[in-house]
């Protein structure tokens, strides 16, 4: 197992700035991480110093509420792959979930998923939020709506990932979908523990302390 190619090393911060985004993408070239994961008014950024490696650009939309229009992730997402991502994290609409309005949810998360080809949509459940029926009814929609990943968390809410979380959407995707495991996930220990629950890739902005063991 190549414990790097499963990390998106992430700076998601609102004081995040060029430099801070540079160094990020520097150490994933070196390290080898799956992906850097940054707001899209870093994308072209990124995208330019990844040049000629095979680190993705990964760009989260709707972040970090989710609570944006449907016409307004879409046109972040259109924007962010035209600037050179190649992978979304979108956020769910939480509050259309605890309505019950899984037709919009589900809606929603097509249209980021048209918006966004070629590029793979990671959806973002926000999992802190939800009971455990909201959790699987979401990863459903997410396979439905055919994305790639289901993500635990933004990490910006009242929780991050937790193994019962992993395991739960590893268990509804049903091979559907991958799982992404984000938010507090900090040492090798952390990492390893939620790929042992399921999770195919890791979020996080303590990627060289998790692969330095």
């Amino acid at each position: 197992m190549n414990l790097a190619k499963m990390i998106d090393h992430t700076i998601l911060k609102a004081d995040a700035t060029e430099a801070a985004v540079r160094k990020l993408c520097a150490e994933a070239r070196e390290y080898g991480f799956a992906s850097v994961c940054v707001n899209t008014c870093h994308t072209q950024l990124v995208a330019a110093e990844l040049a000629g490696s095979d680190v993705l650009t990964c760009s989260v939309v709707g972040f970090p509420l989710g609570a944006m229009s449907t016409a307004g992730k879409v046109a972040e997402t259109r924007a962010s792959v035209a600037d050179g991502a190649q992978e979304i994290d979108m956020v769910i609409n939480v509050g259309a979930i605890k309505d019950g309005r899984w037709d919009f949810v589900t809606a929603d998360i097509l249209a980021v998923v048209e918006a966004a080809k070629p590029a793979a949509v990671k959806v973002i459940l926000e999992t802190c939020l939800l009971t455990d029926e909201e959790k699987i009814r979401a990863c459903q929609a997410c396979v439905f709506a055919q994305a790639a990943f289901v993500k635990t968390s933004t990490g910006f809410s009242t929780g991050g990932a937790t193994l019962t979380d992993v395991a739960l959407m590893k268990k509804t995707v049903a091979g559907n979908a991958l799982v992404k495991a984000s938010g507090g996930v900090r040492t090798a220990a952390d990492a390893q523990a939620m790929i042992e629950a399921g999770a195919d890739r890791i979020g996080t902005s303590n990627g060289i302390a998790i692969v330095q063991g």
